[in-house]
């Protein structure tokens, strides 16, 4: 069974930069969609950014847009959430999903994924 792993949440100032890191262990047979969502207190889940794994298209969230940028590293079976010019509105839980079928709803609803990081802490001060 695959698990996944963030990594590399903080606290930072507004205008600083995170970099978001998962891991992905077990039978890591290839995800056709992996993407990065997020869970603020009292908002519910939110997709920030999907990338299809086998072409490398990307898309994001209109609120992150310019500012986030998703990547993978097959070799390491690894995927990244690029962080820029971050806000405190961008304060949230932070989680990895992945899933292997093409089909399925708009990547950013939570029910298109079927496994699911922990999550990783991300907070923005003013």
């Amino acid at each position: 069974q695959v698990q996944l792993v963030e990594s590399g949440g903080g606290s930072v100032q507004a205008g600083g930069s995170l970099r978001l890191s998962c891991a992905a262990s077990g039978n890591t047979r290839s995800f056709y969609l992996m993407g990065w969502f997020r869970q603020a207190p009292g908002k519910e889940r939110e997709g920030v950014a999907r990338i299809y794994t086998g072409s490398g298209n990307t898309a994001y969230a209109d609120s992150v847009e310019g500012r986030f940028t998703i990547s993978q590293e097959k070799a390491k079976n690894t995927l990244y959430l690029q962080m820029n010019n971050l806000k405190p509105e961008d304060t949230a839980l932070y989680y990895c999903a992945a899933d292997r079928s093409p089909l399925g709803g708009p990547w950013y609803e939570s029910g298109r994924f079927s496994t699911w990081g922990q999550g990783t802490q991300v907070t923005v001060s003013s």
